[in-house]
């Protein structure tokens, strides 16, 4: 029997055991001004703030996000070294890379991947309801590169973090039924 759950070239059937405890923890972006994209990921996004390091000699902060419910913040530590030690054992977090500065140099911007040459994509969201989380998301004025009835592919959305990311948005439970129309 497979571990896989589909095919496609390339994919291997080994699996280490050495492999088994790996996990996936964090996807990085550097941001310009982390007071504006903080605000974000926080306030629109939802995101909480599971630990921050400086770095004065190098002239860098890290700022480490997860989406967290209400139950799982309650599980996080206070004590900075278990913190720490949750932090990179947490699947899916963002970290967010500040180099002192940036904010006040005209010249920084960060390339999202979605431009030539291309690269990077994207982050994605599952929210409950796309519909009503758009609506949020403009009340907010977000930037959006794709609203849900937009395009071919109706269902999904794409907004941008104020570093000019792309982040899509989806309803999980809406996937099957969108997907039909344009799997082959």
């Amino acid at each position: 029997m497979s571990r896989h759950f589909d095919n496609a070239e390339g994919v291997s059937e080994t699996h280490d055991p050495a492999t088994h405890d790996f996990v996936f923890n964090q996807t990085m972006f550097r941001i310009k001004d982390p007071k504006r994209t903080l605000a974000f990921y926080t306030e629109v996004m939802g995101m909480t703030l599971v630990k921050r390091f400086d770095f004065p000699e190098m002239k860098f902060t890290l700022y480490f996000m997860a989406a967290l419910s209400p139950e799982q913040v309650k599980a996080i530590s206070t004590d900075n070294d278990e913190r720490i030690k949750q932090t990179f054992a947490m699947p899916a977090m963002l970290e967010l890379t500040h180099n002192w500065g940036d904010e006040d140099n005209d010249e920084v911007s960060y390339h999202n991947g979605n431009s030539d040459p291309r690269g990077f994509g994207h982050i994605g969201f599952a929210v409950p309801d796309i519909d009503a989380s758009c609506e949020r998301f403009e009340s907010f004025g977000v930037p959006f590169v794709k609203k849900p009835n937009d395009g071919k592919m109706k269902g999904i959305a794409f907004i941008q973090d104020p570093d000019g990311y792309w982040i899509e948005i989806f309803t999980p439970e809406r996937q099957p039924e969108l997907l039909k129309d344009h799997l082959g």
